[in-house]
């Protein structure tokens, strides 16, 4: 399996998909899907929703095998965390 070539420096990758994420998925989502993730395609605005990065993406591609997938965690600021301590 190739990985798709990423066409957006990681500012406009990070800008595009918070921007696709908070004005048109985030109205849809955030009510009864917190923690799960959603994969964005930003450059055609479709997104999969699921429990894990790996079966949002998967499902993501196989709609659109060269989407450029951006992923949010739904009422958070990350979509992992790293190292020990509470989540506030």
């Amino acid at each position: 399996m190739t990985l798709p070539q990423l066409r957006y420096g990681k500012e406009e990758f990070a800008r595009r998909g918070n921007e696709i994420y908070e004005n048109q998925i985030r109205p849809h989502v955030e009510e009864g899907s917190c923690g799960k993730i959603v994969a964005i395609d930003i450059e055609t605005g479709a997104f999969e929703l699921a429990n894990d990065t790996i079966t949002a993406s998967d499902r993501l591609l196989e709609r659109f095998p060269d989407a450029q997938i951006w992923c949010v965690r739904v009422g958070h600021k990350g979509v992992h965390r790293f190292g020990v301590g509470r989540l506030l």
